[in-house]
């Protein structure tokens, strides 16, 4: 019996049997073992809070370094580098925060991130063939699903 593959691209495969997410590390769900599959737009985490004072630490530290050695005017171009510096990590991360998408399951009793994606497109394609393969999977009726003529 051959598997059948709905979707095999740079980031997930799901085939009849196994969702695989490639991502860091990878992981594996048994299709069958899934149940109340939804999904969720998400919003990105802001600038992490050590890198923005590793950034606004070193530019203190350039503009530290500069200021015996250069000229008022220059030393103050410099000074307002680092005031706007830290702000051009921070604010664009508060302000203009990309979104991304979830799925969600639940595998084995636990809830369970399957796939996260932030192209709209894509995620579609998993989601899609994510429900083919769980509607694939059900159990075929005896006959007994059929309405009376």
């Amino acid at each position: 019996m051959s598997k059948r593959t709905y979707y095999d691209g740079p980031d997930a495969m799901i085939t009849d049997d196994l969702f695989i997410w490639r991502g860091t590390p990878a992981k594996s769900f048994v299709v069958r073992d899934l149940r109340n599959v939804g999904e969720a737009r998400v919003a990105a985490q802001p600038a992490s809070p050590a890198a923005v004072l590793a950034v606004a630490a070193g530019t203190v530290a350039a503009v530290g370094a500069g200021w015996t050695l250069l000229e008022p005017p220059t030393a103050y171009a410099i000074g307002l580098l680092a005031v706007l510096v830290p702000f051009a990590f921070t604010v664009p991360s508060m302000v203009r925060r990309p979104r991304g998408w979830e799925l969600h399951a639940s595998y084995r009793g636990a809830v369970v991130v399957l796939y996260a994606c932030g192209d709209e497109r894509q995620f579609g394609q998993v989601k899609r063939a994510l429900r083919r393969a769980i509607e694939n999977t059900r159990p075929h009726g005896k006959g007994l699903d059929l309405a009376a003529a």
